[in-house]
């Protein structure tokens, strides 16, 4: 596709969100940077207007949908809004955590992509790009509540590759694996579920083990925003996208490997 027409991005205000709002901006397209707090965005507007590209920020929270206004003339919709929490062992997380994950990362995605849908029919069509995760192709201890909805919106978008495919509408899925961003810095850390006796030595293994695996493969969050402004420019780019060295390769790994074969080496990782 040519970049042109309006791009929005939700989740803007900071890592990946931002990143690719600047980028797009840069790309040619009008974008619409949207979060919670347009505070937060401030200097998005000057910053893009720098390198030459035009881009507003906007108000809108995905769990609040009278905050999510869809610009005519759209042409991309980037999901990218969406939260973590801290990571106890199943048993021992409520219910509450779930539903709050769930608002976000789901219903908030599937509420603004509803909305947006008519908008790119309209304007004959473009890409719906939903930022889910490479933690999804990765058998991780006590992530149930975030990889499982990031899982629910890989299956959102599987269906939604072929009921928009007449309306020449792409649906676009990109896998990040550690991106340079406050919520990777956020997770640098042990799992809640080290304070569980039961999953200490688990919780400990998994931590030890992701700082090896990710030493020298975290990925600066413009880096990774240029594979992804790539990808959805990119006509013939598959439905699932990496966008930086660890989720290329986990994602190669996953196609070329049979399910049992691919968790069995993983889940080595974490048990003895």
């Amino acid at each position: 596709m040519d970049a042109s027409g309006i791009a929005l991005v939700t989740g803007a205000s900071r890592g990946i969100g931002r990143a690719v709002a600047l980028e797009l901006a840069r790309r040619g397209f009008e974008v619409v940077a949207t979060m919670r707090d347009p505070a937060a965005g401030a200097a998005l507007t000057a910053e893009a207007a720098a390198a030459g590209g035009s881009l507003r920020v906007a108000r809108l929270d995905v769990t609040d949908p009278e905050t999510i206004v869809v610009p005519d003339g759209l042409r991309v919709l980037v999901n990218n809004a969406g939260v973590e929490a801290e990571h106890p062992p199943f048993e021992a997380t409520p219910l509450e955590v779930w539903r709050t994950m769930y608002e976000t990362n789901v219903f908030g995605l599937v509420e603004t992509t509803r909305r947006a849908i008519p908008a790119l029919r309209a304007s004959g069509g473009g890409v719906v790009c939903n930022v889910t995760s490479s933690s999804i192709l990765v058998p991780v201890p006590f992530y149930g509540p975030y990889r499982s909805s990031k899982a629910a919106v890989m299956a959102i978008g599987e269906t939604l590759r072929v009921e928009l495919a007449p309306f020449g509408i792409r649906v676009l899925e990109v896998m990040p694996g550690p991106i340079d961003t406050d919520m990777l810095a956020e997770s640098e850390r042990p799992t809640a579920a080290i304070d569980h006796p039961a999953y200490a030595d688990m919780a400990r293994r998994m931590f030890e083990g992701r700082q090896e695996r990710t030493a020298g493969l975290v990925t600066p969050a413009d880096e990774a925003a240029r594979m992804i402004a790539d990808a959805i420019l990119d006509d013939d780019a598959p439905l699932r996208v990496g966008c930086d060295p660890l989720s290329i390769g986990l994602l190669d790994g996953w196609r070329a490997t049979s399910d049992e074969e691919f968790m069995r080496a993983m889940m080595g990782a974490w048990l003895d």
